[in-house]
């Protein structure tokens, strides 16, 4: 997977540099990771650390150095001045070109789109070497694929034209031709190519929306390949052993946001309390919430049920961490309730969700309210919101001095 540096990590390059590091896995072979910075004009140097830290995050680990392209500048030129000293290559204004052939066709056997023939007139004698020593695109990358001896180049269906260059160069420096795997481009909903206007794109805006690389990894997966059809749940273990790139569609994948939402949340029930706890303090801590983490782990099981992503979490909970200021109007008349409810708890024991439970549904009965009539008021009392975890529990982790205090602030 060669990723250039010229921004962050979109999350199509993620899909194909999964779809490789599941092929290399599942056949025990190598993955390599190249940053192509060729192009230096466009590098932006952060990126490159950017590229490493989003797929050690998603869990997705690759063998050897990372390596760079004009490490190896002085290779490239010194094979396109043998290509020159062959007949291969010609000098033009300074720059190195390659003698494309004339006639016929380049061709070969793509494992995803099956066989491509390019009529070599449409091939222009392309640059190797340009005038300031740096080698294109073009030369670099098959070259590293033979010094790098790799067997099998995945990549996305936008580097077609490349490939029947990069063909030619590789049979005239004498080596063997990798198989090629041109992959299915990641479209949004409207059946464009995806990007800003479709919503996130970099793996940084996934992981500060709270999804999990588990279940990331999973749904990047899917975008382009299935198994069978109709598994949709899969661990890594699974995904590398059932890999194949035989079951690789040639058609767009469509990247549709409300199922990975859907997918993210299953995963998020899935995880054992502790982890889903431990995972919220990470994210809280990424996004800057300095909130108390042992209060987070006793709200985590509230929320579990309930969150897409994590980034939900906050809604659901900032009421337990900072102050609330409740929309009177939702009050709805409810300050008898609230001074009566206050009552009920000030000398409650034990305070504790199944006896303010208890207590609360005594204080309905005696004023012959329905429970969404009184406990929506109290609700909104201790909360700030119509929506929260369990009330019962809710008014447990906040503690009776803070429930009594905005109980008073509601009634006045």
């Amino acid at each position: 997977m060669a990723p250039s540096p010229t921004g962050f990590l979109h999350i199509g390059g993620v899909r194909t540099f999964l779809f490789n590091w599941l092929f290399a896995r599942h056949y025990g072979g190598e993955f390599r990771l190249r940053i192509e910075n060729t192009d230096t004009s466009r590098e932006v140097a952060e990126a490159v650390d950017q590229i490493q830290d989003s797929l050690r995050w998603l869990g997705l680990d690759w063998d050897g150095p990372v390596t760079f392209q004009l490490d190896r500048l002085d290779d490239c030129r010194r094979v396109a001045e043998q290509l020159v000293a062959d007949g291969k290559a010609y000098e033009d204004e300074g720059a190195i070109r390659f003698r494309m052939p004339d006639d016929g066709v380049t061709a070969w056997d793509d494992v995803v789109r099956g066989r491509v023939e390019f009529p070599n007139e449409k091939l222009e004698d392309v640059v190797l070497v340009r005038g300031d020593g740096r080698p294109t695109y073009n030369f670099a990358s098959p070259l590293e694929d033979v010094w790098d001896e790799i067997t099998h180049v995945i990549r996305a269906e936008d580097h077609i034209s490349n490939t029947p260059k990069q063909i030619n160069i590789i049979r005239a420096v004498g080596a063997d031709i990798p198989v090629y795997a041109h992959v299915p481009n990641v479209n949004g909903e409207d059946g464009k190519k995806l990007s800003k206007r479709h919503g996130a794109t970099g793996v940084d805006e996934f992981r500060k929306a709270g999804y999990l690389p588990d279940a990331l990894v999973n749904f990047l997966a899917l975008l382009g390949w299935a198994p069978d059809g109709e598994t949709t749940i899969m661990s890594r273990d699974e995904l590398i052993e059932r890999f194949s790139l035989e079951r690789v569609t040639p058609s767009p994948a469509q990247f549709d946001y409300a199922k990975l939402d859907w997918l993210n949340g299953m995963y998020i029930r899935a995880l054992p309390e502790e982890e889903f706890a431990h995972a919220l303090i990470l994210w809280l801590g990424e996004q800057g919430y300095d909130w108390d983490a042992v209060l987070v782990r006793k709200a985590a099981p509230l929320v579990q049920e309930k969150l897409a992503r994590l980034e939900e979490f906050p809604a659901y909970a900032r009421f337990l961490f900072e102050d609330v200021h409740p929309d009177p109007a939702d009050l709805d008349g409810g300050a008898p309730v609230l001074a009566v409810a206050r009552e009920a708890l000030a000398e409650l024991e034990p305070f504790t969700a199944e006896s303010i439970e208890t207590a609360l549904r005594d204080v309905l009965e005696r004023l012959g309210l329905k429970p969404r009539q009184g406990f929506q008021p109290i609700r909104v009392a201790v909360t700030g919101s119509k929506v929260s975890p369990g009330l019962f529990e809710s008014i447990e982790l906040l503690g009776r001095e803070t429930t009594l205090a905005r109980l008073s602030a509601a009634v006045s």
